[in-house]
């Protein structure tokens, strides 16, 4: 993926074709299953954006929470109707993005869980508090075989860099929404974003699409730096 071409000091990521060959590692493309997508139809369109964007390889992560206890029985089910349904070149996959709460203790406990390759299980948290006891369910999940991959950490209000750096060193992983590049998420998780990338501390990205809609302008705008395009380049 040559991000070397010629472009302006701020690239946009579609322009840039640091997207070329990438793998969309979080999305709530798979549709009636919680609050992203909602229909087959609209799946399909998101997945079609994905292609043109120059996406490869796409995970499908619905929330599991308290509010949404999706069983792993029926994510698979819609799962199998989605890829069933397309016919293009993306490699799509099935995971889901775990709330660090009751229903997500239950199901680590009981092994319950739809993975990421290599044992990774996608886990979030809400964006203003902790949950209780959050590094010792990460240190459970690693005495269990299980790597925790942390859902757009820039976008966590309580963390700041030494909370990032303590989490790294304890074997959580990153993974980080690309619209926090473009300032979708505000100002906060933007620095947030380009200090990590700069640390190098992720190990994936995803696009966290919830609407076809959200695959448009944080990827065409032009705010996206060459430093960062080099960092991202490193992860994809």
């Amino acid at each position: 993926m040559g991000f070397f071409g010629l472009f302006d000091s701020k690239a946009s990521l579609s322009g840039s074709g640091v997207l070329q060959g990438a793998c969309d590692s979080h999305s709530h493309i798979l549709f009636g299953v919680d609050d992203g997508i909602k229909t087959l139809e609209e799946s399909l369109q998101a997945i079609s954006v994905e292609e043109s964007l120059g996406i490869s390889e796409l995970w499908c992560t619905p929330h599991v929470m308290e509010d949404v206890p999706n069983a792993t029985a029926s994510l698979k089910e819609r799962f199998e109707q989605l890829r069933s349904a397309y016919s293009g070149n993306i490699s799509l996959n099935l995971a889901a993005e775990y709330m660090l709460d009751t229903v997500f203790e239950e199901r680590l406990e009981s092994g319950d869980l739809l993975l990421m390759k290599d044992d990774v299980v996608l886990v979030e948290t809400s964006t203003w508090t902790p949950p209780m006891d959050m590094k010792d369910t990460f240190r459970k999940m690693l005495s269990k075989g299980y790597y925790p991959l942390l859902a757009h950490p820039e976008r966590y209000r309580y963390m700041d860099k030494s909370d990032y750096e303590d989490l790294v060193r304890a074997g959580v992983r990153f993974q980080l929404n690309l619209p926090s590049l473009a300032g979708y998420y505000g100002e906060t998780a933007a620095k947030k974003a380009s200090w990590l990338l700069g640390k190098e501390m992720y190990s994936v990205v995803g696009t966290d699409c919830h609407r076809v809609q959200s695959l448009g302008e944080p990827y065409s705008r032009k705010v996206i730096s060459k430093e960062d395009i080099r960092n991202l380049e490193k992860i994809l």
